[in-house]
């Protein structure tokens, strides 16, 4: 480049630069319309009226955010907020932002009345966590000097005072009170939203399975956080009574929430401390009882309480992260992680509440999301192992069901081939029951009335015996097939075939009978109760003209009680040892009468001596009885013709 042309660049660039300093200049000589805070004031006032303009007040300076309690100690009642301002240019659009007023305020441009609380007396209105936005009446504003009047009602225990006043742009403040509104408002409330649903959600888990602990005070500690930042929302002291209520209560669910907050996190560890948790319940009931009874003068000590709690939640952040890397469990781990961002944003609230970071905003709301993203990663991984295990019991469930089905069916089949050879010998030994009690005694009358007979039998005689027998056959045939016998209407009824066959053959025996029946059944026996009857008679009858050569047997049928039936069998015989007879030892008849009557659930008793036995059988009528013995009795038919078929 030649010199030339250097010089004719460097002349340029002086050109430029004083042609921006010229603009700097007049743009700095131009007077500025922006609206300007010139000081801000304080004084205790009146309850009511309107702004002491003309009053001379004991005005102190004070930079907002302000509590009262920095120059008034226990002061309850109402003060002065007195911002003044200037508008240099007239007709300009001014707009007004409170970040709040703790607790209730109206609020005065100049004279007028801009707005003002619900409740400005007891119970007041929660206007500490509202922001506030006004576009100033142009009919209010001045050029030059003006004001704005504040007067807060509060009291000394809610930490009274104004926060931050801004005058300027409408839109720029619109834009400012709309990440006021977000950050003080619209967070709490996703967060008692999402509060509320993880507290029905884990609540609803934990009713369906009641030891799964840790979901029910999750649950819990949920919903107390919920109502922790619905005390934040609330702009009013509904349902409570007045504002010291509202105070009970908000440290009453604090302390809840705390303790909630301990059990939950001690439940997720696997851990349970019976002596520390009985301490840390005997405190939280002391605690509460000193929040709830304590008068009013004295509540601001009795808040103190729960500072204990604060170093005990931190100590309880400060260990799980410890206890995690000794279990390596990674819910364990996640739950960690997020444990030290609790307890961070935990004590910036806390140290914001008291006044030590005045131009930040409340932090821990934002942790709601950070809670979702953990629980859902570690209830995630809990649905995938579920669903893991769940698949493998389907697998091992299917090959064990299979297997059970294959040992079921084999075991079916030997049971049924089990069954069936019983069925056969039941048969068969029904079948020989029969015959002997019914054929065989035939048969041992047949007998004994030829051996008695001194001269032969005509034909017709013999045929008649022949003939009787073939009746006794037929009988058992019919009564063995036949699965609805009939019962006769009277005891007389019942017995009149079997004495007259007996009565002859006891004539021929010169055998001295005597039949004692009663006129009615008190209760109907069953059709099988019957036939059990009438062979244990007829086995006893024969067994009295077999063995026993006596002269004299009664019969008797006994029904003392409505429910008891009882058939008597003595005779004047030569008697029998019973003590040294066994079941074993005994004849058929003998056997198949016992086993007769434990089938209709009866019982025998048989005493013997030389001159006299006596057989007694013995059976229930109740209807529960009957009903099993006809169940017994179709049952055993279907299985015996099932057999046949």
């Amino acid at each position: 480049m030649s010199k030339r042309q250097f010089s004719h660049w460097g002349l340029w660039l002086c050109i430029c630069c004083a042609l921006w300093l010229s603009g700097t200049a007049h743009a700095q000589s131009a007077p500025s319309c922006e609206p300007r805070i010139t000081g801000s004031f304080v004084a205790k006032a009146q309850t009511e009226g309107p702004p002491p303009i003309r009053e001379n007040l004991d005005w102190q300076p004070v930079t907002l955010r302000h509590h009262w309690r920095d120059l008034w100690t226990d002061y309850d009642g109402a003060a002065w907020y007195r911002i003044d301002w200037e508008l240099p240019c007239a007709d300009q659009p001014v707009a007004l932002m409170l970040k709040s007023i703790v607790m209730a305020g109206e609020v005065f441009a100049n004279e007028s009345l801009l707005w003002q609380d619900a409740h400005l007396s007891e119970p007041l209105s929660r206007s500490w966590n509202k922001p506030r936005y006004w576009l100033l009446p142009q009919a209010t504003l001045q050029p030059g000097r003006n004001q704005i009047w504040i007067r807060v009602h509060g009291r000394a225990g809610d930490s009274a005072g104004m926060g931050a006043v801004k005058i300027g742009d409408p839109q720029r403040l619109h834009e400012q009170f709309e990440q006021a509104e977000w950050s003080n408002r619209t967070v709490l409330v996703i967060s008692v939203t999402v509060s509320l649903v993880l507290s029905v959600l884990f609540g609803f888990a934990w009713l369906q399975n009641r030891s799964h602990e840790v979901f029910g005070w999750y649950a819990l500690n949920a919903l107390l956080w919920a109502l922790l930042m619905g005390s934040a929302l609330s702009t009013s002291s509904w349902p409570f009574p007045s504002s010291a209520a509202v105070e009970r209560a908000t440290a009453l669910i604090f302390m809840a929430f705390t303790l909630s907050f301990c059990l939950f996190v001690w439940r997720f560890a696997g851990l349970r401390l019976p002596r520390t948790e009985w301490a840390l319940w005997s405190l939280s009931a002391l605690v509460a009882a000193g929040i709830i009874f304590t008068p009013q003068p004295w509540l601001p000590l009795a808040k103190l309480s729960v500072l204990p709690y604060l170093p005990l939640v931190t100590g309880i952040c400060l260990w799980f992260p410890w206890h995690a890397w000794k279990t390596r469990r990674l819910d364990h781990a996640v739950f960690a992680a997020c444990v030290p961002i609790f307890l961070i944003l935990g004590l910036h609230d806390f140290l914001h509440l008291h006044g030590f970071f005045s131009q930040s905003h409340i932090l821990m709301p934002y942790s709601i999301p950070v809670t979702m993203l953990a629980l859902a990663l570690v209830l995630g991984r809990q649905l995938t192992l579920n669903m893991q295990r769940i698949e493998q019991f389907n697998v091992e469930l299917t090959d064990s069901i299979t297997r059970a089905c294959e040992d079921l069916s084999s075991t079916l089949e030997r049971e049924h081939s089990l069954a069936m050879r019983h069925n056969l010998l039941q048969e068969r030994m029904q079948i020989s029951h029969d015959l002997h009690d019914s054929l065989g005694g035939s048969l041992v009358r047949s007998i004994a009335y030829v051996e008695q007979s001194r001269t032969p039998l005509p034909n017709t005689q013999v045929l008649s015996m022949l003939k009787l027998m073939r009746d006794d056959l037929r009988q058992m045939i019919d009564n063995g097939a036949s699965a609805n016998l009939q019962v006769p209407e009277t005891p007389a009824q019942w017995i009149a075939p079997l004495r007259h066959r007996f009565s002859m053959l006891f004539e021929e025996l010169d055998l001295k009978a005597s039949w004692n029946l009663p006129a009615h059944w008190q209760q109907c026996p069953s059709a099988i109760q019957c036939l059990t009857l009438t062979r244990v008679l007829e086995e006893a009858l024969t067994n009295v003209i077999k063995h026993s050569r006596a002269s004299q047997v009664s019969i008797a049928l006994e029904l003392h009680q409505p429910q008891e039936l009882k058939l008597v069998i003595a005779d004047n015989g030569l008697g029998f040892d019973v003590h040294s007879t066994q079941i074993n030892s005994m004849g058929v008849g003998m056997r198949s009468m016992l086993a007769r009557m434990e089938r209709v659930h009866g019982s025998l008793l048989i005493q013997s001596k030389p001159g006299h036995t006596m057989l007694q059988a013995t059976m229930s009528l109740d209807s529960r009885s009957q009903i099993s013995l006809n169940t017994e009795k179709s049952t055993r038919y279907a299985d015996s013709h099932a057999h046949i078929d």
